[in-house]
């Protein structure tokens, strides 16, 4: 990525049409444990209160009937987005019967594998098609990574400026061709620079023993930080490391971001794959299914990656076939940690830094991604997982070492020009103190969130999970003690009914075989 040019900005500027990048619409997924008072995964299943998990549109689960997912509409104005999101917390906090939303990305309270209940969503064959792929997660990875939270940023280019990049570069392919290929840049470049993300946001450089019940094997490459917790003094984001979303399982997973039909063809290639270690776990054992195929990926989803080009899909249609047929509709950066010290896990400042990220890497060029460049992405990311804070840290850089302070210096100014144009004529510059308050953090690691959690634990003396028990109850007490917003209360107790409704008219419908409606799902072009 080039740090310090941009024509297709000059360009913009030139002919005043900067304030064109404006306005681009950011929607949040906030995935969160349930967990009893005493800091363990709750048992219980989905609260009914809240409406159907199949078909709610704003708040569903994730992996297990404990990973609550909340889903926010997209807003132009980011703080219209965070209220959503604080008042779907709200909402949630008066249907939960003595539990609360575990503040931390990386879970605690974990009794082995069999304390994470896989959800459910009924008995309709798309319901039953949720539930085992989640068992293939289970029999691929086991449960417990499957118990980890995190943020997913949604982030669509305003639809006013791709017409004007278009007709600026005499592009000879479709509108739509080139809104695509400009979407997959982004992408390309946030995998280049996507570290940053780790390091400045990073909240889970400690992990609880419990986590490593079922793969206690994993334990040897951590050092204690107390009885009760394992870490790395550096780390930034072990939940973005390999014993969390980088799993060595996919190591060797090679998906193209050069295009949209090499995304699709790569995917598509890994979904239709047979893996023999995948054979071994077998598809129907005994009359019941263990996972949806035995290939590479089950389906799309499986894919592990920290930002991902999306389109709305239709009912039952594959995500990749959403995306062939009508191109890419938005972003999903996934690399985000819950910010423990945030009741919603995330803050504007935050949330405007994430966006004028994502709008300097459409800005800068971005070549085609090479087998090398996937490896060094890669090397990149883990390093920042794992040692992030490290004094002297080196990364890699078009074939050379730098400094991660220095490049990181440079990725901020790079953004420098974006963030003016975003503060427009706002008095008070949020971008721009977004923007100051990274470059502060780049300065100084210790005001990072990973350094901020390590120091308060060894202040109070707290284990990793008595900390963030204690973290989670601050925050629960905060919905608690708030009187819901009358309007909202009303409109989600009517979503929670009409989403109860449409999975029982769902499940009256008469259903194909299951293995003939799999058939068809996956022989879908």
């Amino acid at each position: 990525m080039n740090n310090t040019h941009s024509a297709r900005l000059e360009q913009l500027i030139a002919n005043n049409q900067q304030n064109l990048i404006c306005g681009g619409l950011k929607g949040i997924e906030k995935e969160s444990l349930r967990i009893t008072k005493d800091g363990l995964i709750s048992k219980a299943r989905h609260p009914k209160s809240l409406g159907s998990a199949l078909t709610h549109p704003y708040i569903t689960t994730d992996y297990s009937e404990a990973l609550i997912e909340l889903i926010t509409p997209p807003f132009a104005d980011i703080n219209e987005t965070l209220g959503y999101l604080r008042n779907i917390h709200q909402f949630v906090y008066q249907h939960m019967d003595n539990e609360m939303l575990l503040c931390t990305s990386m879970p605690c309270g974990i009794n082995g594998d069999e304390s994470i209940p896989i959800a459910e969503y009924g008995t309709s064959n798309i319901g039953r098609m949720k539930h085992v792929y989640r068992h293939g997660l289970w029999h691929r990875y086991g449960r417990t990574m499957q118990a980890i939270a995190g943020i997913h940023f949604n982030f669509s280019v305003p639809e006013a400026l791709w017409p004007v990049l278009h007709q600026q570069e005499n592009s000879a392919t479709s509108l739509e061709e080139f809104t695509a290929d400009g979407y997959f840049g982004l992408v390309r470049n946030f995998q280049r620079i996507g570290w940053i993300i780790l390091y400045l946001f990073g909240a889970s450089p400690a992990i609880c023993k419990s986590f490593f019940k079922s793969r206690p094997q994993l334990m040897a490459q951590f050092e204690e930080f107390d009885q009760g917790t394992l870490y790395h003094p550096y780390a930034t984001s072990l939940r973005m490391s390999d014993i969390g979303y980088k799993s060595k399982n996919q190591a060797d997973l090679r998906i193209s971001y050069n295009s949209l039909s090499e995304y699709v063809g790569s995917l598509g290639q890994a979904i239709a794959t047979p893996y023999p270690e995948y054979e071994k776990i077998g598809v129907v054992v005994d009359g019941e299914y263990r996972q949806l195929n035995s290939n590479v990926l089950q389906i799309e989803n499986e894919f592990y990656s920290i930002i991902r080009p999306k389109q709305i899909a239709q009912s039952c249609e594959k995500p990749t076939l959403a995306l062939k047929r009508r191109g890419v509709r938005y972003v999903e950066m996934r690399s985000l940690d819950l910010d423990l010290f945030n009741p919603i896990g995330i803050d504007e400042g935050k949330a405007r830094f994430i966006e004028a990220l994502l709008l300097t890497c459409l800005l800068q060029d971005s070549p085609p991604m090479t087998e090398v460049d996937f490896q060094t992405n890669n090397r990149n990311q883990l390093q920042v997982a794992n040692y992030g804070r490290k004094p002297g840290l080196e990364l890699e850089c078009h074939d050379k070492k730098i400094m991660l302070q220095d490049w990181a210096g440079e990725i901020l100014d790079s953004m420098q020009t974006v963030c003016n144009i975003l503060d427009k004529d706002e008095e008070n510059k949020p971008y721009n103190q977004a923007l100051l308050a990274q470059q502060q953090i780049v300065q100084n690691p210790d005001l990072t969130a990973s350094a901020r959690m390590l120091a308060c634990m060894k202040q109070t003396g707290q284990p990793f999970s008595r900390f963030a028990l204690a973290q989670s109850a601050e925050h629960a007490a905060c919905f608690n003690g708030k009187k819901p917003d009358e309007l909202f209360t009303a409109q989600f107790n009517e979503m929670t009914q009409q989403s109860l409704a449409k999975q029982t008219e769902l499940e009256n419908k008469v259903q194909l075989p299951f293995d003939d409606f799999l058939k068809q799902y996956f022989a879908q072009q």
